[in-house]
């Protein structure tokens, strides 16, 4: 039985006896005589006074609220959900007062600049300086008319935000500016994540609405000559950088527009650098460097993520400058150091429906153009056979990459990439072709704690009757995992020494054979 109740009052009457109490209060001078004082401590320390009734306990007590301090009290109560990065997540009030005042001063800009400042905006990031000046100088005149009032710091952001827009992708420009950031996935205007450190985030930044999305979708594809509309709603495109990006739309993506953005590291990393982050150990980084030397066709297995390209990218470092080499990929994202390169790219078909040229088309030419070695982005469909054929017809050195989980089940995929070229080939056929055409598997993954590590180095040996023979060389031993999720293990080598040894020899490549003594490599991580 709650107390309002027990003393008959209505909840009307309690707020009057309430605020009479507090209307006495505030008349009590401090001067007039009360009795005996309490010391200042006492008055400072001690919890106001609460009368119970027998057996009704504290919590029971109801407390009035104005219903400003109700409303106050539900906003606190709301929890709160930390940043990806730095800080919180702005203020509702203060962000859409931020969103209008950008759209205002960006509309404004539009509207009102003369000739002599677009001039100055047409010539885009060489003159990024200026048109930030020109920009504050139209932010000041929008606030002088308004009754908004910035920081110096949010002042300094809304600058960056407009010209982003002007120059650049709007919002995702924060995100692509970040080293540390290797993937962004939208989903749709208002979720924005990121992958940071092998972790995936939700970051701090948003589109204004779906057309807002829309217009920076367009402004990716235009410089390409791609487009995407209802009917056609996906497509692969690759930013300036090098950066591979997915797109696809409604009504295909159901809660707006989706797009993947791949990054990839602005400086070319080399073995030194996967060895320091701990991918693959020395032994194994002289290992592949004698291998590429050789001119041994090496498959990069794995799955989506695990740092195939970027291994494919430290691979090709070691080719000779004076080689002839030719890239096919899908969308261009390897980035070779040679100058002795012809770099190739698919081409979706027209809205017609026609003029589409996919990697068997290219791998087929590419034969044509004298190369000394033909490296393919990835083989997921019937190129597969036209790859084998290339390595087994003295194009050797080749390198490519699959989608598998093993190497074992690389060698499964290729078997079934081939059977899609339309070939009715027995299948021991297709294992000979295989055997004879690939000399060495990569197998690359990402584990647990989002590091990327090569976990098998597997030789192709031949076949066994029906069966391909493999090897491991080289693995990756998983021992622990630490109170932090950080995954500890180590690199080791088999004992056993490869078949193609004689392949160094004859290209007058040195390499110890003490990196194949079976012992672990390094420390643990």
């Amino acid at each position: 039985m709650s107390l309002l109740k027990r003393l008959g009052q209505t909840r009307e009457q309690a707020r009057e006896e309430a605020g009479q109490s507090r209307s006495d209060r505030r008349e009590e001078k401090p001067g007039a005589p009360k009795g005996k004082l309490r010391p200042k401590e006492d008055v400072l320390l001690r919890e106001p006074e609460q009368h119970i009734f027998p057996g009704e306990s504290a919590e029971e007590i109801p407390v009035f609220h104005s219903e400003r301090e109700q409303e106050e009290i539900r906003e606190n109560s709301q929890p709160q959900t930390a940043s990806s990065f730095a800080g919180m997540r702005p203020n509702t009030v203060q962000e859409d007062m931020l969103q209008k005042l950008r759209v205002t001063v960006h509309q404004r800009l539009v509207d009102e600049m003369t000739a002599e400042e677009q001039r100055i905006i047409a010539q885009g990031e060489e003159a990024r300086d200026q048109i930030k000046n020109l920009i504050s100088s139209y932010c000041e005149r929008e606030m002088e008319n308004t009754s908004y009032a910035l920081t110096r710091l949010e002042r300094q952001q809304l600058v960056e935000d407009i010209c982003d827009e002007l120059l650049g992708l709007g919002p995702l420009e924060t995100l692509l500016k970040d080293d540390d950031i290797t993937e962004i996935m939208v989903n749709g205007p208002q979720d924005i994540f990121v992958e940071q450190g092998g972790k995936i985030l939700l970051s701090d930044v948003h589109f204004y609405n779906e057309g807002h999305l829309m217009n920076i979708i367009e402004r990716i594809l235009a410089p390409l000559g791609r487009h995407v509309d209802e009917a056609s709603p996906l497509v692969d495109a690759r930013l300036s950088d090098g950066s591979r990006v997915n797109i696809i739309i409604p009504p295909l993506a159901l809660d707006g527009a989706a797009v993947t953005i791949r990054k990839f590291s602005k400086r070319a990393l080399s073995i030194h650098d996967l060895v320091r982050y701990g991918t693959l150990s020395e032994e194994m980084g002289i290992f592949l460097e004698s291998c590429v030397k050789a001119r041994l066709n090496i498959l990069v297995s794995g799955g989506t993520g695990s740092g195939k390209t970027t291994t494919l990218n430290v691979l090709s470092s070691f080719i000779p400058a004076a080689e002839r080499i030719v890239t096919i990929e899908d969308a261009a994202e390897l980035r070779l150091q040679q100058r002795h390169v012809v770099r190739l790219e698919t081409r979706p078909a027209n809205l017609e429906g026609t003029g589409a040229i996919s990697i068997r088309d290219l791998v087929r030419n590419a034969l044509r153009m004298r190369p000394d070695r033909i490296v393919v982005g990835e083989v997921r469909s019937g190129e597969a056979l036209d790859m084998l054929q290339a390595m087994n017809t003295g194009h050797d050195g080749s390198l490519t990459t699959a989608h598998a989980n093993s190497p074992r089940d690389v060698l499964s995929r290729l078997e079934t990439m081939v059977l899609m070229a339309g070939m009715e080939l027995p299948v021991k056929a297709v294992r000979t072709q295989i055997s004879s055409a690939i000399h060495l598997i990569l197998q690359q993954s990402r584990i647990g704690d989002g590091t990327r590590k090569i976990t098998h180095i597997t030789e192709v040996q031949g076949m066994e009757g029906d069966i391909i023979v493999l090897q491991d060389l080289f693995r990756y031993v998983q021992d622990a995992i630490d109170g932090r999720g950080k995954v500890i293990g180590h690199f080791e080598a088999s004992g056993m020494q490869p078949s193609f040894l004689e392949k160094f020899r004859i290209h007058g490549v040195k390499i110890p054979l003490s990196i194949f003594q079976k012992k672990d490599m390094g420390e643990r991580r």
